[in-house]
């Protein structure tokens, strides 16, 4: 689910988009893209997980292992450079539709590099509640989270 989707509830062709790359990189990687909200699970997602070995340079560490008998590197690296493009925070950094098949279809098409993915950001933006949490500090100097509560607005008639 694209990250504006989930957050606003704003739906576009950006969101398909943003599918589309997950789906690519679950295919190239055999995981699944797992999602959650808690800070120490955020980093084990597929996305993280990819752009990692991307970043370290050892991409191809990222396929899955019943692809490694047969694959093309050159197929396999533009695919995860698809998916990573598909997945960007920002929709208009994201490609459309018409420009994922002129990616997949020629390989003499320069693909357009990615941005690091936000949760990924999100982990280096917040290393004191990670601090605060392990350092067996009692919760009264933590900072205060909120719970997501609903509010229910009964209607009545006139």
């Amino acid at each position: 689910m694209s990250p504006e989707y989930a957050m606003f509830g704003q739906f576009s062709e950006k969101s398909d988009v943003y599918s589309f790359g997950v789906m690519i990189l679950e295919i190239i990687s055999g995981k699944k893209n797992t999602c959650s909200h808690e800070s120490h699970h955020v980093a084990d997602s597929l996305i993280n997980f990819v752009w990692r070995h991307r970043r370290d340079e050892t991409t191809l560490n990222a396929l899955d292992s019943k692809l490694k008998e047969n694959y093309s590197n050159i197929e396999v690296m533009r695919c995860i450079q698809i998916g990573l493009l598909c997945v960007q925070e920002d929709p208009d950094a994201r490609p459309t539709m018409i420009e994922i098949v002129s990616y997949l279809s020629s390989h003499a098409v320069e693909l357009p590099s990615s941005q690091e993915p936000t949760f990924l950001l999100n982990q280096k933006i917040n290393p004191i509640v990670a601090h605060e949490s392990s350092s067996g500090q009692d919760g009264s100097n933590s900072i205060p989270s909120s719970s997501n509560t609903i509010s229910i607005s009964e209607f009545y008639p006139r």
